[in-house]
């Protein structure tokens, strides 16, 4: 029961108790009053009555007597009247039946009243006449006893509701300030710290809203220690304190991740040697100073081209990742390197084109990061040796298809859906059970399977994440792989269905209608939070809304703080997987366990992903991850027509 209901029974109870006790003490002072008004109207009529029947007495007139007597039943509340004649003992006697009106008879039985008798002795001088005895009526107390108490009752029942109305009305506003706590405790309580809460005028509760108040402060305080603590360790062990860019380390990571997901692109390998000659002429400050303004532009400058990741992997080498373009436009990016190079160091009175090299190694498949590293690292010895400003690793293969070719391709196969799919399990770490089952989807084209790392830079592209998602979902739904999967199935949305309203109509309709939304998981990586954390947050209450579920994939890639969390509350989030090709450098492990207690803390559950090995997952024992996903436990075949089976044999036996 809440605060408020006990206060408002008690006073309610205490106010019933008032009532009952003014009513018992209104209904007994009236009782007495009616019976002592009964008893002296019965003294004056005995009186007036023997005054009246002395001279019928003294003559022995019968019918005079009777007729006096008839006067007084009339004009009264009597029920028997008994006059004995002493002279020669004749006794005349008369009843008066005398009904009650507007007094119920379960009222009348209960017999508020005891009968009252008056015995007098009529007397003429010395002589005695006769006796007079004459026996009162209840019913004028009943009369006016029910009809007392019922006016009281009336005005104690209006009396009662008013005051229970304003009672009500009274509490509600000097309670306000524990509602207020209230929705602040939950809103604490799921970590979401709003502004501190208006002291109110009493003082017993000003003195609780202070204390919640500085509660809410001082976990504020440790929730954002541990963002800046992330903060701390990313700059110690993941950027350059120099350039300000991502390290090797780093690097080394984000391609290990890279070339375990689905993508494309190519890394670049720039040795700047004219860095040495800036610092063999102006010394080390200055080179340092050139470095950071150089970092700064190639921010500025390639992100524009592609999205790609700059790191500064040694003293005059730089690396740069650049993911889900095509060969047209890696040639575009490093046009705009070299233009951006030649700026900078021309600043520092270096020659453009010279003292400086770049070497490129597009990615294949089945390539690992030391062969990617040593690919574009022999392309740019072979730049230096000859002299050339860039070297690629080797003659740039035919793509499979042109841009034109894939549009066509890609719209026939979401209109036909043409896609085949895998999907992953996802492990508890306490008892290895299946916690939900991560797809992946490949395309189909005649008897040729293309899978996502060919064929989703093009969907991207080509504008065509919205469409593919929404064809993926479909075809999921039609063969009821949400209705017979046991374990939730994990969906990866692309980054235009994040940010697309037409996108979120449409799986609004779609959730709404749908009977499954709890075996449903959307993932939506870090980088669509960033990227517009709006349209992210709309997503992610239409997703909440329906009952389904949704995470965050590749959570702590990006540099950025972790507020977002507290904002989007996801079920669950899945740490990059760079984080599983870490080291066991103390710093690294810091740096994952920061990231997991900020999770943690928000009671959100966190699933490592990368495993391939058992001594991978046993770098992150202690470290309280709820789940694992890698190639420890790899993809299977889902066969589409053989889940929909399935689904009508479970219905047909049930």
């Amino acid at each position: 029961m809440t605060l408020f209901r006990e206060i408002y029974s008690l006073l309610f109870t205490l106010f019933l108790l008032i009532v009952a006790s003014l009513g018992y003490v209104q209904f007994t002072e009236t009782q007495d009053f009616l019976t002592k008004q009964m008893e002296s109207d019965l003294n004056n009529a005995s009186n007036s009555l023997g005054l009246m029947l002395v001279p019928a007495l003294e003559t022995g007139d019968t019918a005079a007597a009777e007729t006096l007597v008839n006067v007084i039943f009339e004009g009264g509340y009597y029920q028997n009247i008994k006059l004995t004649w002493l002279v020669d003992g004749k006794q005349q006697e008369w009843h008066n039946s005398i009904r009650i009106e507007d007094t119920p008879q379960w009222f009348l039985d209960l017999h508020l009243f005891d009968t009252i008798k008056k015995e007098s002795t009529i007397t003429s001088g010395w002589l005695q006449l006769a006796k007079l005895e004459i026996t009162a009526h209840p019913g004028f107390g009943y009369h006016e006893l029910w009809r007392i108490i019922s006016n009281t009752l009336i005005a104690f029942s209006l009396l009662f509701l008013v005051a229970i109305l304003f009672a009500r009305i009274g509490l509600g506003w000097i309670l306000k300030p524990l509602h207020t706590i209230s929705d602040h405790a939950r809103d604490v309580a799921r970590r979401q710290f709003s502004p501190d809460m208006p002291l109110p005028r009493t003082s017993e509760l000003k003195e609780v809203v202070q204390a919640f108040n500085s509660m809410s402060a001082q976990l504020k305080q440790v929730f954002d220690s541990l963002d800046d603590e992330i903060a701390t360790l990313r700059k110690k062990t993941l950027v350059d304190q120099v350039s300000g860019l991502p390290n090797r380390q780093y690097m080394v990571s984000r391609l290990n991740g890279w070339l375990n997901e689905p993508s494309n692109g190519a890394l670049f390998l720039a040795r700047l040697d004219c860095l040495e000659e800036i610092h063999n002429r102006y010394g080390y400050q200055i080179r340092d100073e050139t470095i950071r303004l150089m970092s700064i532009q190639f921010k500025a400058q390639l992100d524009d081209i592609a999205p790609s990741l700059i790191a500064r992997i040694s003293a005059v080498e730089f690396a740069f990742l650049v993911t889900n373009v095509e060969y047209e436009k890696l040639n575009k990016y490093l046009e705009t390197l070299i233009r951006t190079i030649n700026q900078e160091i021309t600043k520092a009175d270096c020659k453009p084109n010279e003292h400086y090299a770049i070497g490129i190694a597009e990615r294949i498949e089945l390539t690992t990061v030391t062969d990617i590293m040593a690919q574009a690292d022999n392309a740019l010895q072979n730049a230096l040796q000859n002299n050339k400003v860039y070297q690629w690793h080797s003659i740039h293969e035919q793509q499979i298809f042109t841009r034109e070719q894939w549009r066509a391709k890609l719209n026939s196969a979401i209109n036909d859906k043409q896609f085949q799919f895998r999907w992953q399990p996802v492990l508890r770490t306490d008892t290895g059970a299946i916690s939900q089952r991560e797809l992946y989807c490949q395309l189909q084209l005649g008897d040729k399977l293309v899978h996502a790392g060919q064929f989703m830079p093009y969907v991207d592209l080509l504008s065509l994440g919205s469409q593919l998602d929404k064809c993926l979902i479909q075809a999921l739904g039609e063969h009821d792989v949400f209705a017979h999967n046991p374990e939730p199935v994990a969906i990866n949305l692309t980054l235009e269905s994040i940010i697309s309203p037409q996108f979120h109509a449409w799986l609004d309709e779609f959730l709404r209608t749908s009977a499954h939304t709890k075996h449903i998981c959307f993932e939506i990586p870090e980088l669509g939070v960033f990227s517009d954390a709006d349209a992210c947050q709309t997503l992610c209450d239409i997703i909440r809304k329906h009952g389904a579920k949704f995470g965050i994939d590749h959570f702590g890639r990006q540099f950025g703080s972790m507020s977002y969390l507290q904002k989007l509350r996801p079920n669950y989030v899945k740490l990059d997987q760079s984080f599983a090709y870490y080291d066991e450098h103390q710093q690294n492990s810091e740096l994952c366990r920061a990231l997991i207690n900020v999770a943690k803390g928000l009671d959100i559950e966190v699933i490592v992903t990368g495993i391939q090995e058992k001594i991978q997952l046993e770098r992150f024992a202690e470290l309280r991850i709820d789940a694992y996903q890698g190639y420890i436990a790899p993809p299977i075949q889902l066969e589409l027509d053989a889940a929909e089976d399935m689904y009508a044999n479970t219905v047909n036996n049930g």
